[in-house]
């Protein structure tokens, strides 16, 4: 990786992916380019200085000499700000994606119960909270875990942010924590009654995702979603639209703790949500191999609050608890406004 010395003019440095590699060395004519895109993960545009003394053919020079980064074929490095463009001019608002991370006690609508959607668990404490700073969620790769974390509650459930990563089996419920996603404009300058415009609605949303350590799933549903496609460094990608996934938020009231049933993440406009569950690979669920390699490994004694928020005494002698921590990229297929949900996928032995 290098960076490119730019002295204003126009630097274009394109590469192929790992893809179009792969398919223009089958040389059997059938390579050829279709899609391309443009970032600007290097620019600051805290850099435009209306107030130059030179004038306004100054204002931008600084961000026309930043150097840019050498082109590089890892879709995991590259193109975290990808460039959009409307051929609208009056927008005032760019909707952006949030995780909800407020409380509520589901809904009318089946979005969730007591012990459903939308919290990250709080490593200060053995609960969640909406208002502390949130950390991740925790995924429990089987049955032993999951009881762990249900252990000592007042009603035997799991705190909320826990997700039941693993089948329950015949007969079983899927309890335990989803995620939700939430999109819409930051600003309470423009009521939720306005709506979004059409255009800048998401009705498809790209997951992407260890696929060595997990799946998506539906909510409040245990069966996986077919994956559309994994790169080399084994990064799964997922298309997703529709069903149970993507629903359109109708909540058009002002506040975000009204409607305790639907709590929102937006004062502004809404758009659509989107709700999903995670399962462990089955590597995770049946295996601590990954966990040794690229996790980490805690025995009683050193299970503090900080860590897990789990007591010693929950565990029994000679058990473990194994971790390893990751992300999951949800992006807008429409804006390309993305965020990550960090996760943690644990299983004790």
């Amino acid at each position: 990786m290098a960076f490119l010395d730019n002295s204003g003019d126009i630097i274009l440095d394109a590469v192929l992916t790992d893809t179009g590699r792969l398919r223009l060395a089958q040389g059997d004519g059938s390579f050829k380019i279709t899609k391309f895109a443009l970032g600007d993960d290097e620019i600051n545009y805290g850099l435009y200085n209306k107030d130059h003394a030179s004038g306004s053919a100054y204002y931008d020079l600084e961000i026309l000499q930043t150097p840019v980064l050498e082109a590089f074929t890892n879709n995991t490095s590259n193109l975290k700000s990808r460039l959009l463009s409307i051929s609208r001019t009056n927008i005032l608002y760019m909707p952006t994606l949030k995780l909800n991370k407020r409380t509520g006690d589901g809904g009318a609508t089946g979005e969730g119960d007591k012990n459903s959607f939308t919290y990250f668990r709080d490593d200060a404490t053995a609960n969640i909270s909406a208002t502390s700073a949130p950390s991740k969620f925790i995924v429990a790769c089987d049955q032993d875990t999951f009881d762990i974390f249900s252990k000592n509650t007042a009603d035997a459930l799991p705190p909320r942010g826990v997700i039941q990563g693993y089948h329950p089996g015949d007969g079983l419920s899927v309890e335990g924590g989803a995620v939700r996603v939430d999109q819409g404009l930051a600003t309470n300058a423009i009521s939720p009654t306005a709506g979004l415009d059409s255009d800048l609605v998401e009705t498809q949303y790209i997951m992407e995702l260890d696929y060595r350590l997990g799946r998506v799933s539906q909510h409040k549903l245990a069966d996986v979603t077919d994956v559309n496609f994994i790169d080399d460094d084994n990064i799964a990608s997922y298309y997703i639209a529709g069903g149970s996934y993507v629903r359109n938020n109708t909540q058009t009231s002002s506040s975000l703790d009204v409607v305790a049933k639907d709590p929102q993440a937006f004062e502004g406009p809404r758009g659509t949500t989107l709700f999903f569950r995670l399962r462990a690979s089955t590597e995770l669920q049946y295996s601590t191999y990954l966990f040794t390699q690229i996790g980490k490994t805690l025995s009683p004694g050193t299970l503090t609050q900080t860590v897990y928020g789990l007591a010693d005494a929950r565990f029994t002698a000679g058990q473990k608890l194994y971790s390893i921590d990751s992300t999951i990229r949800v992006t807008g297929a429409n804006t390309g406004f993305r965020i990550d949900v960090p996760v943690r996928y644990v299983k004790i032995q």
